[in-house]
């Protein structure tokens, strides 16, 4: 399969095509009845499970420090896109386009005792509060 804006069988995203080509919405996307299936349902799912894996987002947190390591808290998540990021901000509605993620890190910092960084997600670590059998 191919990334977006092309389809694997070559039709576009409506907001892809050239108004002035003549393109409607009434035609798209084109009639598929004459191009054929791209497998039986667990081979097309399948291609459908790889494009997912090879085009999915980075996910990341902002987080701000307080002090040397004294307290810190997540003020934002993101998604890092090839192209650009999206961060949501946790207290507000406040949501950022921006072209990477560390761009948004000035946003979080504050004075000289806040300074803002940036985190990947690591799926191997798994959160205290699903962790069970263990003893304090």
């Amino acid at each position: 399969m191919s990334a977006v804006p092309t389809c694997a069988n070559g039709w576009q995203h409506p907001e892809d095509l050239d108004e002035e080509a003549g393109s409607s919405l009434g035609t798209f996307p084109p009639d598929p009845s004459d191009l054929p299936p791209l497998g039986d349902e667990r081979k097309f799912a399948a291609l459908l499970e790889e494009a997912i894996a090879e085009e999915k987002p980075r996910l990341f947190a902002i987080v701000q420090e307080y002090g040397e390591r004294v307290d810190g808290r997540i003020a934002a998540w993101g998604m890092a896109f090839a192209d650009h990021a999206e961060v949501v901000v946790v207290e507000y509605d406040r949501r950022m386009s921006l072209p990477t993620p560390e761009k948004a890190l000035r946003s979080f910092h504050f004075g000289d005792h806040v300074r803002a960084r940036l985190m990947w997600i690591n799926p191997a670590v798994t959160p205290a509060s699903e962790q069970t059998g263990q003893s304090d």
